[in-house]
């Protein structure tokens, strides 16, 4: 269970929701636990290689990137800034074309202002991963001004 469910839900889905991910048909799979999941879905446009329809690295980075985000919002109290500072991926093996790829990541250290971060995207077997990755976040906690912003325009998406 998240460890403040609100906070996490909303950065959860505002993360899927940014313009890139969006474009890549990145999607939300669950967010019941700490693990948050997320897919994106094979099309033509996001191949990579042409030869073998495998789809491009860089989506499988942006898809590690936002589920590792995602993980450590699931073990915030209160809303942060957060930005990738480093991020490694190792391909283990190609995605088999025309089929959905999914990430599940756990945030297992909050450390000052750095969160660590490990990630695995699978097809049809999570045991079978077809990318490891690991990743550090920088954490920015809010400002007086940013929360107080930030409450009023929740109080908007709420009467809307």
């Amino acid at each position: 269970m998240p460890v403040n469910p609100q906070v996490f839900s909303l950065l959860f889905h505002h993360y899927a929701g940014l313009p890139h991910c969006v474009a890549l048909g990145i999607r939300t799979e669950s967010e019941q636990q700490d693990k948050p999941l997320m897919s994106v879905p094979w099309r033509p446009d996001l191949v990579g290689n042409e030869h073998t329809q495998t789809i491009h690295g860089g989506v499988i980075t942006t898809l590690v990137d936002v589920t590792s985000a995602s993980a450590v919002a699931a073990l915030l109290p209160d809303f942060e800034v957060l930005a990738t500072l480093d991020m490694r991926i190792d391909y283990m093996h190609p995605a088999t074309p025309h089929d959905r790829i999914y990430a599940k990541a756990e945030c297992y250290r909050l450390a000052g202002q750095v969160a660590f971060v490990r990630s695995h995207c699978y097809q049809h077997d999570e045991s079978d991963p077809i990318a490891l990755g690991t990743a550090t976040f920088m954490r920015t906690p809010l400002g007086e001004r940013e929360k107080k912003a930030l409450r009023e325009y929740l109080h908007q998406e709420r009467n809307t």
